[in-house]
């Protein structure tokens, strides 16, 4: 486990080098907020009771979006494993005494963390700041900060542990590009990224919030903001416990089935 946590502390700490580009993404994600939340607004004004989450709740689903769309965006890749895998040189990788699949998982929650340590604490602040209904709100309870806490780190986890696949199907494909854009078009649309869950059609909901794409950002903002509350709330973060378990499987396997079958010629 050692080797491991000394990989994320590398990965972490490389990570934090790129302060003018975390700069460049703070002044982005503040004025997407106001946009966002402006275009909503707009929507609101006319019978604001019809929506399925009070504007205050929304206000505080796009600030938290924005504070952590690093730690949860679905287009960022490690673009260095793919380049790997393609050219042969992932036989590297293969050949050193460790888990691959725990040293990718551990490599991309450090790339994330990282982006998200330098971004989040001042849209955090300027959320806050804002007066309301525009603005960041404070937690529902405490308990529903605590649950909030509890489901930020397993949506993480299970966001890895969501694309982890995707870097052993590449082992299969002789272009990794057109997974990649199918999973990020649909992750986009069914976590949550691009309108809240909330406002799909009912039917379509409910099957769109069983799905692991629903376990990342969409129950930890809403559980922050008093829109999941209850036995829902409950029954989310268990989800997400199952997701992540059921993921974690599924990931091992695919491991196990490339080391046993791959062929690198040359050399």
């Amino acid at each position: 486990m050692k080797k491991y946590l000394a990989l994320f502390k590398t990965k972490f700490l490389a990570g934090l080098q790129y302060r003018g580009a975390a700069f460049a993404g703070i002044i982005t994600q503040i004025c997407w907020g106001f946009l966002e939340i402006l275009l909503f607004k707009s929507f609101y004004t006319s019978k604001p009771e019809n929506f399925p989450m009070s504007f205050q709740a929304m206000s505080s689903y796009i600030w938290l979006q924005q504070a952590f769309i690093s730690l949860y965006m679905l287009w960022f890749w490690e673009n260095d494993i793919f380049s790997d895998i393609k050219s042969g040189n992932v036989a590297y990788t293969l050949a050193r005494p460790v888990s691959v699949y725990s040293m990718w998982f551990m490599q991309n929650l450090a790339s994330r963390t990282a982006k998200a340590s330098l971004r989040a604490i001042p849209i955090l602040f300027i959320g806050f700041l804002l007066p309301q209904p525009y603005g960041l709100s404070g937690p529902y309870s405490l308990v529903s900060f605590l649950l909030f806490i509890c489901s930020m780190i397993l949506a993480v986890l299970v966001l890895v542990a969501l694309m982890m696949p995707l870097y052993f199907i590449a082992f299969y494909t002789l272009e990794p590009m057109g997974p990649r854009m199918v999973f990020q078009t649909l992750g986009d649309f069914l976590s949550g990224a691009i309108i809240p869950l909330p406002f799909l059609p009912n039917g379509f909901r409910q099957f769109v919030e069983s799905l692991p794409f629903a376990s990342v950002q969409n129950v930890p903002f809403r559980i922050y903001s008093g829109d999941l509350a209850g036995e829902k709330c409950i029954e989310a973060v268990v989800l997400q416990v199952f997701w992540l378990v059921f993921l974690l499987i599924i990931g091992k396997v695919l491991e196990r089935c490339v080391q046993n079958k791959i062929i690198v010629q040359g050399g």
